[in-house]
């Protein structure tokens, strides 16, 4: 996708390749005699009023003043490292949000907005899945007092980075000033290669979650009612607990946790945590798998998750069992906010 040293510069877009995947080569400010190039590769979401805009992969919406290009083409996707399930990233998403199901919802058009007390991101936004039955502005707008009738931030649940993705979204909230929040990205990978990670006897699976369980949970200060309902919502929800190794404290602190919803062919993980002190020791590992084996039981042969993406340890572990990003998806946030 880099442009030749020495090649002749084209520009080999116009505006009707808005929508396409594009390189392009400007012109950044530069010392005198000392011209500077840089290169930005994203989708063109826009090319009006002399300025071109491309969405990036991680949802970043990068600029271009038109007089500035130099160089431009369009490429093709990005090929996937290692191929997981088949899916699209709409499939994707509706199967990760009846996983993770609000307290409270509302249909605008093709969208869902989302309340659960300001427990998770997730929860609290809406979800654009087609067209919001209104003119975007009066859906904003729309969006903004629901929220705020709740006492809570409007949020805009934006996926980017794959065929079919709301890198257009992205574009005109940026124009609106509706700024990103934080990022994820959605993995996935087969299933029935987790399940053989496991050592029989060290995981305990329930449909429940007890007090123990909680005080590993990395939000446990945020255990409300609302909280309560999330976690265990969801088609068929397991939970699995590693009791201390050392039986010191049977009923105290456990080692590991996990959560696991089966959906159909999907089984989604979630609030895989290792106590501190029992690290490296293939606890993650030993969940995720006792997870996936009850999963394929329940007739499950793919499995997705959403991770930070500077959360390192936990894509080390991802990578190691199979998994592969999908697309990314980040949160924006109403501008006033």
């Amino acid at each position: 996708m880099e442009f030749t040293t020495g090649a002749r510069l084209e520009i080999r877009i116009t505006p009707a390749d808005v929508g396409k995947r594009v390189s392009v080569r400007r012109l950044t400010d530069a010392c005198e005699g000392d011209a500077r190039f840089t290169d930005a590769v994203g989708v063109l979401t826009s090319w009006d009023a002399g300025e071109l805009r491309l969405t990036r992969r991680n949802g970043e919406v990068v600029r271009i003043p038109e007089a500035a290009v130099v160089a431009a083409k369009a490429v093709p996707a990005a090929p996937a490292r290692r191929r997981g399930p088949a899916a699209t990233a709409a499939e994707l998403t509706r199967v990760a949000a009846r996983g993770w199901p609000p307290v409270e919802s509302e249909r605008l058009g093709d969208w869902t907005l989302r309340a659960s007390a300001g427990f998770t991101s997730r929860a609290n936004s809406v979800l654009p899945l087609g067209d919001p039955g209104l003119p975007l502005d009066a859906a904003l707008a729309r969006v903004t007092r629901w929220y705020g009738e709740r006492g809570l931030p409007a949020l805009v649940q934006v996926a980017t980075g794959a065929a079919g993705t709301a890198e257009p979204l992205a574009a005109e909230l940026d124009a609106r000033g509706w700024t990103v929040r934080r990022s994820a990205l959605m993995q996935v990978g087969e299933l029935a290669p987790v399940a053989d990670r496991g050592e029989a006897g060290r995981v305990e699976l329930s449909r429940t979650t007890s007090a123990a369980w909680f005080s590993l949970y990395n939000r446990a200060a945020e255990l409300t009612p609302a909280a309560r309902t999330v976690l265990g919502g969801g088609p068929s929800v397991w939970f699995a607990t590693v009791r201390d190794p050392s039986g010191a404290d049977p009923s105290g602190t456990p080692a590991a946790i996990g959560r696991c919803v089966v959906d159909g062919r999907w089984a989604g993980f979630a609030a895989v945590e290792v106590a501190p002190a029992h690290r490296r020791r293939g606890l993650a590992t030993a969940v995720m798998a006792a997870l996936a084996t009850r999963a394929l039981e329940e007739g499950a042969s793919a499995a997705y998750l959403q991770v930070e993406p500077d959360n390192t340890a936990a894509l080390a572990l991802y990578n190691a069992l199979g998994f592969t990003t999908h697309h990314s998806y980040h949160y924006r946030h109403h501008p006033t906010v």
